[in-house]
């Protein structure tokens, strides 16, 4: 919880220590803390000392031995407020003090004590060596992120919710995990108040504020300059590996790329982490037997990779790409080119998703866009429905069919033939437990916290009605993010790039006795993992295991060179 302190009181006055929250703040004990202080300095601190602030570039680790430190939202400002009070043994800072982004809130000394100052150099180095107190660290400065964004503390932006740039930020500052607080000027009084007092009219929102200043419709690009986001500095002149996508195939690329000792860099055009960076709970992945949620696996990644030396840049879009004297040069939306001898695909595709209010919210946990054992289990014995008319949706119809007494398959159209083979169609009017739904499609869904019913329309009677779901599958297609490939390397029918053994031969004309290594495309040197390639199992694991398994590709790819 934070509290509103006035401007004129000292940081804190009154305020509880922190709970610990699930390892938020966590204490430290006499050895772990005499680790940190072997690297760092033991300093004496006094009341309404500033350890760091708003707007810094980047801060130290402090470790509190006595004394209290209150974490303040616009410090000395009219509307300040307390997000966090910690106290002895306990250690400030959270994911910014990793990442170099820049620093959003103030630690002001409440009680006079004593602290040890670690450089972040050297914090670095010590947790690449020590686990225990790595796993420590992470686990809170993840966990007070999310702290962060539930308090909506951080920049603040102002606008319309029906503009489509107000839109176009909140999604950036959302799916980059950046804590924010949207001020929309349709409900909002103080977001009117701020404009005049800026005297920024409100024609020329969004706005942004924070300590950089204030940003009047910023792009991506500028906002992320703000927050210092991603890789500072220019990019060297040629790498080994270039990786286009950060999703888990692309983070996976990049750990593994980086930790061969190649010089690595991965851009990404929105955010690091992709499509799974946005589920809520990953059920399924090895090693996390009670779940990790996609952003936590993203984050970590992240890390992981910047450990060993790799290059996050965001937002960075991929728009052309060309063979240059024996590398490959990518050119970037925003003019600038990124130059690498070999380059690893990792765009994925974006799943069609039907225009439903509130989707996001069951995606993940009730709405799915694949279905396998996993997500049959998931909803054994309830009622489902399948969205699509093709053979994907055909058959995933006919595989939960065998898990609940239920599956209706919904088709916009009045007739499967259109779109799905006759073998898939005669299995489906055989199999009792299929109800196909012709001219249907769902316009809301609703549940009190896990998915109940789902309100499906007659497009060509326009009667609605109430259908019991557990789950719902949307097969309606995928649309794979290529078009800055197009012209340069072999795809199918649905611009999925082909590799490996699916290239044809006419597009092998210059290879000579040689042939594309697997996860290889038609030109030499660059791969496609995850959901971009043709054939891909669209699985999170899968594309952690291509990533990891092209690098290895490329490496033999510049030794072959």
């Amino acid at each position: 919880m934070s509290t509103r302190v006035a401007a004129s009181e000292p940081p804190g006055v009154g305020v509880p220590e922190s709970a610990n929250r699930n390892g938020a703040f966590p204490r430290l004990d006499a050895e772990q803390r005499a680790r940190l202080r072997a690297i760092g300095r033991v300093r004496t601190v006094q009341p309404e000392d500033i350890l760091f602030k708003d707007g810094d570039a980047g801060y130290d680790l402090f470790v509190i031995e006595s004394g209290a430190v209150a974490i303040v939202e616009g410090y000395r400002c009219e509307d300040s407020r307390v997000i966090a009070l910690q106290g002895r043994h306990r250690f400030l800072g959270e994911l910014s003090l990793l990442t170099g982004a820049t620093v959003t809130l103030t630690a002001v000394v409440r009680d006079a004590g004593e602290v040890i100052q670690v450089p972040v150099e050297k914090l670095l180095e010590l947790l690449k060596e020590d686990q225990e107190l790595a796993n420590i660290v992470m686990r809170a400065y993840i966990a007070r992120r999310e702290i962060l964004i539930k308090a909506q503390a951080g920049v603040r932006v102002i606008g319309s919710r029906y503009s489509a740039d107000v839109r176009r930020l909140r999604e950036f500052l959302a799916r980059n995990r950046v804590p924010y607080h949207w001020l929309d000027l349709e409900q909002d009084a103080e977001a009117e108040q701020l404009l005049r007092a800026l005297s920024i009219p409100p024609g020329q929102t969004p706005v942004v504020l924070g300590a950089g200043g204030v940003l009047r419709n910023p792009s991506n690009a500028e906002v992320a300059a703000m927050l210092g986001l991603g890789a500072r500095g220019e990019p060297p002149q040629m790498c080994d590996l270039v990786i286009v996508g950060g999703g888990p195939a692309g983070l996976a690329a990049a750990v593994y790329g980086a930790s061969e000792g190649l010089d690595t860099q991965a851009i990404d055009a929105v955010a690091f982490g992709g499509q799974a960076g946005t589920s809520s709970r990953i059920e399924n992945y090895l090693g996390f037997p009670t779940g990790i949620s996609g952003s936590e696996l993203a984050e970590r990644a992240m890390m992981q990779a910047r450990k060993f030396g790799a290059r996050l840049v965001v937002p960075a879009q991929a728009s052309a790409i060309a063979r240059d004297d024996g590398h490959y040069a990518i050119r970037l939306a925003d003019g600038g080119v990124v130059n690498g001898r070999t380059v690893i695909v990792a765009t994925g595709a974006q799943y069609r998703r039907p225009d439903v209010p509130d989707l996001e919210r069951w995606e993940g946990e009730s709405v799915y866009y694949a279905a396998t054992v996993a997500e049959a289990q998931m909803c054994a014995g309830s009622p489902v429905l399948v969205v699509g008319g093709g053979n994907s949706a055909g058959q995933a119809a006919m595989f939960l069919s065998e898990y609940t007494p239920s599956c209706r398959l919904l088709i916009r159209g009045g007739d499967l033939g259109r779109s799905m083979s006759r073998y898939l169609i005669d299995e489906i009017e055989q199999r009792g437990r299929i109800e196909v739904m012709t001219y249907s499609e769902i316009v809301e869904l609703s549940g009190n916290g896990t998915l109940e019913t789902a309100l499906v329309a007659n497009t060509r009677t326009g009667e609605r009605r109430l259908l019991p779901a557990k789950a719902v599958f949307m097969f309606i297609g995928a649309s794979p993010h290529t078009d800055w490939l197009r012209g340069q390397v072999a795809m199918d029918e649905d611009c999925f790039v082909l590799t490996g053994a699916d290239v044809g031969e006419e597009d092998l004309a210059e290879w000579g006795e040689e042939r594309p290594y697997f996860l290889e495309t038609s030109m030499p040197g660059i791969f496609a993992v995850g959901d971009v390639h043709s054939g891909s199992v669209k699985r999170c694991a899968s594309a952690v295991g291509e990533g990891s398994m092209a690098v290895r590709l490329a490496y033999q790819r510049l030794e072959a060179r």
